[in-house]
């Protein structure tokens, strides 16, 4: 369809300059030929054979080129195009107004050609900056529109402030990485109302959600059926607000990579329970909230000497230790607690030791605290 199109366009443009240029062209080289040959309906035919005949040797060509040209269309963001029609829109237009004055200066050549050529550049480069900057301009157009509302403000009698005095400040965006939400504990913090802002879903994320749960492997199939699930439920039981963004970067591969240059553009936190990850964004100095740390912070402290209950569930690596755990899936070493194991044991704590791996603690039976 787009062959015949092209086709049709040369034959159009042929057949509108036969039908111009033929009877002069005929003319200036003094060539004697029957009247009717001579007119200006015969040179538009002949220049519309001749355009066709052409388009069969060029048409191809430019059907691949519009191809690819179409094809980098689909596939860029919604928002790349349209920032940079309107780059592109505001390039044309200045480029008319330069043209202007050059128009009436009348120089040979300069006049004709300076024009159409700054046509083409401030175009092109108005849809570049146009498509490539459009974060910095919706950031600009929204600190824009926040200078306008705080002014609105003062002008009110309120100094854009809180009514316990303190600043208005806005509130980065949440961005989750796949690890996060497949972890599920996520879904909690925001039914919690411990986040703030707003959630960003990339799209590159999500793909790689539905990858995982599209896998021939059926453990990593479930894991990313029930991220897909727990992103659902974030959706609809959150009170936060939850965006799915159709951005990406194609110029990286990673997905991590990815998160940590989406941030560093929007100025958002990444969440993340990935210890890899984690160190990367405080590597590029990009915020991040680890969920590993949030819940290693909010175990109870445990002091030495305190009494607790657990059950012992198996013996430990030493000989006699046995091993408990906690609700919160601490681990408790009980030193001669391997006799014990399967039952309900009360111990005393006796030291606890933090880790990267989380906090342990070392306790023993109150029963040999008794009998000592």
């Amino acid at each position: 369809m787009l062959k015949r199109m092209v086709q049709v366009f040369f034959v159009v443009i042929g057949g509108a300059l036969g039908f111009i240029f033929m009877s002069e062209l005929i003319s200036s080289l003094n060539v004697q030929l029957p009247a009717w040959l001579v007119s200006d309906y015969i040179g538009g035919g002949v220049g519309a054979l001749l355009f066709f005949i052409l388009s069969l040797w060029l048409a191809d060509p430019i059907v691949h080129a519009l191809s690819v040209v179409e094809e980098a269309i689909i596939k860029a963001p919604i928002t790349n195009v349209l920032f940079g029609t309107v780059g592109l829109m505001f390039g044309l237009i200045v480029a008319f107004l330069i043209g202007l004055p050059l128009g009436e200066i009348q120089i040979p050549v300069i006049s004709q050609v300076v024009p159409i050529f700054m046509t083409i550049i401030l175009g092109y480069y108005g849809f570049r900056i146009g498509s490539q900057k459009r974060d910095e301009i919706v950031a600009l157009a929204s600190g824009l529109g926040r200078g306008v509302n705080k002014d609105r403000k003062k002008g009110d009698g309120q100094l854009g402030i809180h009514e316990d005095g303190s600043e208005q400040s806005s509130v980065p965006l949440k961005i989750f990485d796949t690890s996060v939400i497949i972890d599920g504990r996520i879904s909690d913090v925001c039914r919690t109302r411990f986040l703030e802002g707003t959630i960003v879903i990339p799209k590159f994320v999500l793909d790689e959600l539905q990858h995982i749960a599209d896998s021939s492997d059926a453990l990593k199939r479930n894991r990313g059926r029930r991220g897909l699930d727990i992103l659902n439920q974030i959706q609809k039981e959150s009170s936060i607000e939850v965006k799915i963004e159709d951005i990406d970067f194609d110029d990286v591969d990673a997905v991590d990579s990815k998160l940590v240059k989406l941030a560093q553009k929007t100025n958002g936190v990444v969440v993340t329970n990935d210890f890899n990850l984690n160190k990367v964004c405080d590597l590029q100095g990009v915020g991040v909230l680890n969920i590993n740390d949030l819940a290693n912070a909010v175990k109870p402290v445990v002091l030495p000497g305190e009494e607790m209950s657990v059950k012992v569930i198996k013996d430990g690596k030493e000989e006699g230790q046995g091993v408990g755990y906690l609700d919160d899936g601490t681990m408790i070493v009980i030193e001669d607690g391997r006799g014990y194991i399967g039952s309900q044991l009360e111990v005393i704590v006796t030291s606890v030791l933090q880790t990267s791996a989380g906090r342990m603690i070392f306790a023993k039976p109150k029963l040999l605290e008794k009998a000592l």
